[in-house]
């Protein structure tokens, strides 16, 4: 491919560079209306993050603001900066060292060195997106650049990448993370939001702290309902095919009664953040994922655990139990039955019977 002329800009600082609050005036305009379209609070976040990298990496290659529409160079040089390519030294690619480290001096990026491709593949789309929004032409579905991504997910494949995944919290991981869960405040808390994260049908971690006691309901012994009103599939109140009511039972329902009762929790957020030894604020989504993984450390499991453990362990563990995809999908809110086929058969994979045909 031909080399891509850049403007001379690598001598640029990090207080040069386009900060959130200093965005050309085109790109703020598009995140602004990416707010409003988007309601998800995770995905807002995402394209802001992805729009400030943008403007800055902009910055500092070429010397001038983010303008929309961006031209096809422009794309395609923030490509060839930021994919890897293989060569007689090993892996590289064109970003400057000077730049990569000024974005990262400007916390726009977390370190030096390369992003995934699954990163440089979400700011495109995002880009994408924004242009779309404003109705310009899109360099971002031309050809050269839609081959070029093609070709990098391909050359990846090839040398071995795969992208990561959590590790699954199955009903092992699960039960050896609950036995570590004492009658304190914490252990009761913990013990419930591990509860009710999994058998509500694996609850992403926003969804875990936005949990609140409107939308739960007592309906039996050992029994409660909740009500997900406000979901990635059923943002802003769109639903999903399925229902948003989520049946918690048994030990589940043992588990977040405990937790109320010894809380004292009668209004407002279910999971929140203790202090002392007194209930304070409401959990942020990232201490659920904090929880998860010093449950997992203190049971002494292996592996690479967070909040969508508890997810991709729901799926997984249905598959391991025999339970029909459509239940599992009515639970979990997957819209998408190729999303959640891959962890579906990876449970299980040794009851196929197919794979039995040599017994």
């Amino acid at each position: 491919m031909k080399r891509i002329s850049t403007f001379p800009s690598v001598a640029a600082t990090a207080a040069n560079l386009v900060l959130p609050e200093q965005l050309a005036q085109q790109a703020a305009d598009a995140v602004r209306e990416l707010l409003a379209e988007a309601a998800a609070a995770n995905t807002t976040r995402s394209y802001a993050t992805a729009l400030r990298y943008w403007a800055g990496w902009h910055q500092a290659r070429y010397g001038i603001e983010l303008a929309l529409p961006a031209s096809e160079a422009v794309v395609i040089q923030f490509l060839v900066d930021h994919i890897q390519r293989k060569s007689k030294t090993g892996l590289v690619s064109e970003l400057p060292p000077a730049i990569d480290e000024t974005l990262v001096a400007a916390g726009l990026k977390a370190k030096v060195g390369p992003l995934k491709l699954s990163t440089v593949v979400q700011r495109v789309a995002v880009l994408s997106t924004a242009h779309k929004l404003k109705r310009l032409a899109n360099p971002c579905e031309l050809p050269s650049v839609r081959t070029l991504l093609s070709r990098a997910r391909r050359a990846a494949v090839k040398r071995g990448e795969r992208p990561t995944k959590k590790t699954a919290i199955t009903r092992a991981e699960l039960e050896a993370m609950l036995a570590t869960c004492d009658d304190s405040l914490e252990g009761l808390r913990d013990r419930a939001m591990l509860c009710f994260g999994f058998s509500s049908g694996g609850r992403r971690r926003s969804e875990i702290a936005a949990a609140d006691l409107r939308d739960l309901r007592k309906v039996g012994d050992d029994v409660y309902i909740y009500r997900l009103e406000y979901s990635k599939t059923q943002q802003a109140g769109v639903k999903a095919d399925s229902t948003p009511d989520k049946p918690i039972l048994g030990r589940s329902a043992e588990a977040l009664a405990a937790w109320l009762d010894a809380a004292r929790i009668v209004e407002g957020a279910i999971f929140r953040r203790i202090w002392k030894g007194r209930v304070g604020p409401p959990l942020l989504p990232g201490s659920i994922s904090t929880i998860i993984k010093r449950r997992a450390r203190l049971a002494g499991l292996e592996g690479d655990f967070g909040a969508h453990s508890l997810r991709s362990g729901f799926v997984t563990e249905a598959g391991k139990q025999g339970v029909p995809l459509p239940a599992v999908m009515a639970m979990t809110e997957h819209r998408s039955v190729a999303s959640v086929i891959g962890y579906f058969q990876a449970g299980a994979a040794e009851d196929n019977p197919a794979a039995r045909l040599l017994k």
